[in-house]
């Protein structure tokens, strides 16, 4: 019998030895590229308010007419209907981060509410650059201004609207 087991072993141990020959086992080799790329956390700051300034309505019925600020800081008060007087801007911020990045800007439209009666608003339409370019890194950072306009009619009731912006600074 034990001549028997160690035959039979010794075929089993010879037709192993076989198929490894026929069949070399080969590891499977291949690379990939490994990569970091790493930025400055973006600073944004406040420098300055937007301001449309004093609108005054005419008298009549009429709509649309529109009083605005561009992004360049370039004031509209075209309509006739419309007096516009004092002192206007463009809102400001900076950004700082990493240098020749590129910044996108997400400013959505601001709702002006009436500090007298809070059921009255205003929609401000914003004049976003969309993007700048950093062209340093960290400070003094980058400028940039929003600008926005809006759109009143001769029902518009008077006081002072008031809203903030809710600007979003991310990497492109």
């Amino acid at each position: 019998m034990r001549q028997q087991a160690r035959t039979g072993f010794t075929a089993m141990m010879v037709g192993l030895a076989a198929l490894a020959a026929a069949a070399p086992a080969r590891a499977a080799n291949n690379v990939a590229t490994v990569q970091a790329n790493v930025v400055k956390p973006l600073i944004l700051t406040w420098l300055q308010n937007l301001d449309l300034g004093t609108i005054a309505l005419g008298p009549g019925t009429w709509s649309n007419a529109t009083v605005g600020i561009s992004k360049a800081g370039v004031f509209s008060c075209t309509n006739a209907n419309l007096i516009c007087t004092g002192a206007t801007q463009a809102a400001r911020y900076n950004v700082s981060g990493t240098n020749n990045r590129t910044v996108l800007i997400s400013a959505p439209n601001v709702t002006l509410v009436n500090q007298g009666d809070p059921t009255k608003t205003l929609t401000m339409v914003v004049d976003n650059p969309g993007s700048v370019l950093l062209t340093n890194s960290g400070p003094p950072g980058t400028n940039f201004s929003l600008g926005g306009s809006i759109s009143l009619n001769s029902s518009t009731v008077s006081g002072t609207y008031s809203g903030t912006f809710n600007v979003t600074v991310d990497y492109q």
